[in-house]
């Protein structure tokens, strides 16, 4: 590449963030990585009706959380700085007004009321304040030089305009789509300085981009439309020579595929969209996110870059650095990709299994902490590894581990009772009187003398072992029984069998 690469994530700070959002990261991460370049965290702030406290700092620990620092942000500072967009005001009315001495933008008095009678007024046309409307309103393009200059040295709140040329054709080469066309007699003159001396997206983006010497720009589609305006601008104020090069990524889409993923649909449906939980502080509601539901980032990570890229194999399990190496641009599809939940479990389910117990302690540790269970380490681990690939999310790793430690409350006798006998009964009874014979109380030697116990009673050890099962755990499930007994101890596992067997004769 002719220039250093050097991308950006610039999210607005307006709550959640939508795992299209961490999507869009992480493309711009891998890409940056891939080049040797720069991944900027740019906070897009100017907006103050929609900005909402905590925010900037959530998204911060939730791209900490993934593992995708930047390499310049607010917290790490840079060459480019500020990277707050409202600590750069006065960069952008330079700029703003440059437009308006070269006539390509202009000052406009319109009060909110005439703005909306105008906008009534066309609204049968489906058109707003364009090229076909400005000269009817209150702006610099149609009052006379002398009472714009009054109503600016009075003060009169104004903004500033872009004047979109007429009837002509803006092509954009994006990355994805290839050649794009656009029509600028269909598009408007949008606002690019606010009343209150703050840029809109606009204009900041374009302005900031520049400065930060921006060489790619991954977005989401949906501001692909915005395109047209930006790549005007960037001609508009001199820096044709310097323009990035944009990819609009594909939508997310709900799992019918019908329309973009939401937070509505996730609530429907019964699964987050957030990467991470989000308070809102105004309602105090509280939405859970992937990390919170028990996906590994590694996992999230993978499942995301699934989400509209492969990279031309079956693979479908990468590590981090394996997308660094692998990602393209050409692989990435233009339509949009449905969001798969059960997808996303089987992935998440792989990297639990294949982790090592030393990985997955920290997170075992605080599930047995709010347990009140204190256990050494080493035993810890053993249970990890006997249970952990039995679990897709974290909070399974106690639902498939709790009765090595605690004392069922209740057991599955319906499920015993379907094919329970006086033989069986009898057996148990028997061996129960017998069970301080097995020594030393291990696995292999649990296992060896109750099935020889069996045999001397005439019976299939094998059908004796579904009870046993459900006398030590509650129910039909965990790794070989024997390892539980063994896990439980003589005693505990003699006292667990008693309970039950009075239960199965109730």
């Amino acid at each position: 590449m002719d220039k250093k690469v050097r991308v950006r994530f610039a999210p607005s700070p307006t709550g959640g963030l939508h795992l299209g959002g961490v999507r869009t990261v992480l493309y711009n991460y891998l890409f940056a990585r891939q080049h040797q370049g720069d991944f900027v965290l740019r906070i897009e702030d100017t907006d103050r009706k929609r900005y909402v406290e905590g925010a900037e700092q959530y998204l911060i620990d939730c791209l900490r959380w993934c593992g995708l620092e930047p390499d310049e942000s607010v917290e790490k500072g840079g060459a480019y700085g500020p990277y707050r967009q409202s600590e750069r005001k006065e960069l952008y009315r330079k700029y703003a007004e440059q437009l308006v001495a070269q006539g390509d933008a202009y000052y406009a008095f319109d009060t909110p009321e005439e703005l909306k009678a105008m906008r009534e007024e066309v609204k049968s046309r489906g058109s707003g304040y364009d090229s076909h409307h400005r000269l009817q309103m209150r702006n610099s393009l149609s009052l006379p030089k002398d009472e714009v200059q009054n109503l600016l040295d009075e003060g009169t709140p104004h903004v500033v305009r872009f004047k979109m040329p007429e009837n002509k054709e803006v092509k954009i080469n994006d990355l994805i789509r290839g050649e794009v066309t656009f029509d600028t007699a269909l598009l408007d003159d949008k606002v690019l300085l606010k009343a209150d001396g703050m840029p809109t997206y606009h204009l900041a983006v374009v302005v900031d981009d520049y400065l930060m010497k921006i060489s790619h720009i991954f977005r989401g589609e949906e501001w692909l439309s915005s395109t047209p305006l930006h790549l005007l601008l960037w001609q508009k104020l001199g820096w044709e020579k310097h323009l990035p090069q944009w990819a609009h990524l594909p939508l997310i889409l709900k799992p019918n595929g019908k329309g973009k993923l939401s937070k509505r649909d996730g609530d429907r449906l019964g699964f987050p969209v957030y990467a991470m939980k989000w308070t809102d502080p105004t309602t105090k509601e509280t939405t859970d996110g992937f990390k919170e539901r028990g996906f590994l980032p590694e996992a999230f990570l993978n499942m995301l870059a699934l989400l509209g890229w492969n990279d031309g194999t079956e693979q479908e399990i990468f590590s981090l650095d394996e997308l660094v190496q692998r990602f393209s641009l050409d692989r990435i599809h233009r339509g949009g990709a449905k969001f798969d939940y059960q997808k996303a479990l089987w992935i998440n389910h792989h990297y639990i299994k294949d982790q090592p117990a030393e990985a997955l302690l920290p997170y075992f540790k605080n599930i047995l902490k709010e347990q009140e269970i204190d256990e050494p380490e080493d035993r810890v681990k053993l249970i990890l590894n006997l249970i952990k690939e039995r679990c897709n999310l974290l909070p399974e790793l106690w639902d498939n581990s709790y009765y090595f430690f605690k004392r069922p409350k209740q057991w599955d006798v319906k499920g015993v009772k379907k094919k329970w006998s006086d033989e069986k009964k009898q057996f148990f009874e028997s061996l129960l009187q017998n069970w301080e014979e097995i020594t030393p109380f291990e696995e292999e030697n649990i296992e060896k003398y109750i099935r020889g116990f069996a045999e001397e009673k005439g019976l299939k050890a094998g059908k004796m072992l579904l009870p046993l099962r459900v006398m030590l755990v509650g129910g039909k499930f965990g790794p070989s029984v024997f390892t539980i007994a063994e896990q439980l101890g003589k005693e505990e596992a003699k006292a667990r069998m008693e309970i039950a067997l009075k239960l199965f004769e109730e």
